[in-house]
């Protein structure tokens, strides 16, 4: 007898071959049987699912929970969007290693690349570790939703090893990259999925010094690869400087070379050189050519801003008046902005220079689109602010102003812009559809948990789904997009027990009404500690998510149950890629 027969299914088993109708039977948190037979056996638990889809659950391998794991049991946004596994440690931030006093240190760098509240981190982390051992000792004794692993950051490492020296990015010494070595081998053998360092100049702490490791040596991460390389286990993530991916392509194919191991890094689409994606898909082609595991992480739409009144960016953030009002209470600024005297102060006045790229951002209404859901992750070039205003012989301020005015009600102030930062440099989301359909690239990027007053792209897993493979016309095949959330990602972090709906794999699974299928409005949350600000984007058409067998939420809704723990290391026998 079974535990649980899902009967009648329409199954994506996450190999990437077309769907086919059977069931699926679960025993002990794996697969037991997947037949398009039905399974004549009985069961202590029975599911129809008729006119649903069934996936392995999803596989996110670009998160920013971090801090949360400390202290939430859900890891939302993506318990609600079909995801059972999350790798966390991203893009080099992290907290451990952590000398006892770095803690506010740490934080502050968190803050700074991952706009994640300060107080809700000095709130909610119960700091009981140094090493990144005891770290997974830490994470080892709580229950999630969902699996959760993590990587060894490489600014945290750096400012344990070097101090000032590492937090300042000077020049490591030899004796500085062996201990940085050991203490990575160490991470990896308690159980790390990996390393991850940060090389892009938009990644700074409040204080607005970069990353640490954003200008190491070539001999600094090859030293660290080393340290991989004496492992039986362990990817290298890379956050790249977008402009310079190119430039950066050889160190990391000798890297992937030297440990064997997958190197994943971010590629997008930048305004400043549109077609340099092509120019690093024919390295990935020439890296892979030779025996290098190099994979460049894709986004599933435009890396896109969210701009709101109680969001980190919109247009009048650094506008002085706007300025004036920053601190006040969300009623009392909402009361102003409502006034006719403070909104023509707004549109009358210029903003506080700051950077280039916060200008870029905040005052380029060509690229400035007002946002309601899901149909406008992939607007019309007419629609944008500029576009509209010439039309209407108003000013793109005026529009921008009553958008953002505009939410669930006329007034209310809930409404948001959308700002498509990456990803778009002709209007549309076809080079991401190249880069999706290109055997080099891994699904990732969501960094969910991280961005909480600008990006709310945790929702991508449902995203790839409903867009991609329902509702664009030059959409991706479905069973793609399971393949390459499922199995692909899992099998790249060494995660061979998990991705496919197949016997002795794992029981994590989603059943899913596709037409229904969607990602909902975003919205402000104050819910994390110390009333902590995050955007938040729920989602529809998930029946059921299953993670190790056991139902983690059903109708939308969470269960209670907490089969989720910290993953130690790879998992199952290798695979193939």
């Amino acid at each position: 007898m079974f535990d649980h027969i899902i009967r009648a299914g329409k199954i994506y088993d996450g190999s990437g071959r077309p769907a086919f109708t059977g069931d699926v039977a679960l025993n002990g948190g794996v697969i037991a049987a997947v037949s398009e037979r039905r399974l004549p056996d009985a069961a202590r638990r029975e599911t129809r699912a008729d006119g649903l889809i069934v996936t392995p659950g999803f596989v996110d391998v670009h998160t920013h929970f971090d801090a949360q794991a400390t202290w939430d049991e859900e890891l939302t946004p993506s318990s609600a969007h079909g995801c059972t596994t999350v790798v966390m440690g991203s893009c080099g931030v992290g907290f451990a290693p952590a000398a006892p006093d770095r803690h506010d240190w740490l934080i502050s760098l968190m803050e700074g690349v991952e706009d994640i509240p300060g107080a809700a981190m000095h709130e909610g982390i119960s700091w009981g570790w140094e090493g990144f051992p005891e770290y997974l000792d830490a994470l080892e004794r709580r229950r999630f939703t969902m699996d959760v692993g993590t990587q060894v950051p490489h600014g945290a490492l750096r400012a344990y090893v070097m101090g000032d020296r590492g937090a300042r990015n000077e020049e490591a010494t030899p004796a500085d990259i062996a201990e940085m070595g050991r203490l990575v081998e160490e991470g990896l053998r308690a159980g790390a999925l990996g390393f991850s360092t940060s090389r892009t100049l938009l990644h700074k702490a409040t204080s607005g010094e970069l990353v640490p490791g954003t200008f190491a040596a070539r001999d600094e991460l090859l030293g660290i690869a080393d340290a991989v390389a004496r492992c039986d286990h362990g990817v290298i993530q890379v956050a790249c400087e977008h402009a310079r991916v190119p430039e950066e392509l050889s160190w990391m194919e000798e890297a992937a070379l030297k440990t064997g191991r997958p190197v994943t890094f971010n590629l997008s689409q930048v305004d400043a050189s549109p077609d340099l994606w092509r120019e690093v898909l024919a390295g990935l082609e020439a890296a892979s050519a030779r025996g290098a595991q190099l994979w460049a992480q894709v986004a599933g739409r435009a890396i896109g801003i969210l701009m709101c009144w109680r969001g980190t960016a919109h247009p009048f953030a650094l506008h002085p008046t706007f300025l004036s009002l920053a601190a006040r209470p969300w009623p009392e600024k909402l009361a102003a902005l409502r006034s006719p005297e403070v909104r023509a102060r707004l549109l009358a006045e210029e903003p506080v220079r700051v950077g280039p790229f916060e200008t870029f951002v905040t005052q380029t209404f060509s690229k400035m689109f007002a946002f309601e859901g899901d149909v406008d992750y992939e607007p019309g070039a007419a629609q944008s602010l500029a576009a509209r205003a010439t039309r209407e012989g108003r000013s793109p301020k005026e529009l921008a102003y009553e958008a953002l005015m505009r939410g669930a009600a006329e007034g209310d102030g809930e409404g948001f812009l959308y700002f498509p930062l990456f990803n778009y440099s002709g209007g549309s989301l076809d080079v991401l559809r190249e880069l999706h359909l290109h055997p080099r690239t891994l699904m990732g990027l969501s960094d969910a948990g991280a961005h909480c007053g600008a990006i709310c792209d945790g929702g991508m897993p449902t995203f790839m789904l409903s867009y991609w493979g329902r509702d664009r016309a030059a959409g991706i095949p479905l069973e793609r997009l399971v393949r390459r959330q499922t199995r692909d990602t899992a099998f790249t972090f060494g995660l061979h027990d998990r991705g496919l709906l197949a016997q002795g794999y794992r029981a994590d699974l989603n059943l899913i009404e596709l037409e229904r299928l969607g990602v909902d409005r975003p919205r402000m949350a104050y819910d994390l500690p110390a009333g902590g600000r995050r955007l938040v984007q729920g989602s529809r058409g998930y029946v059921a998510t299953l993670c190790a067998g056991a139902v983690t939420r059903a109708a939308g809704e969470f269960t209670g149950e907490r089969p989720g723990r910290l993953l130690r290391g790879a998992r199952g026998a290798r695979v193939a890629l």
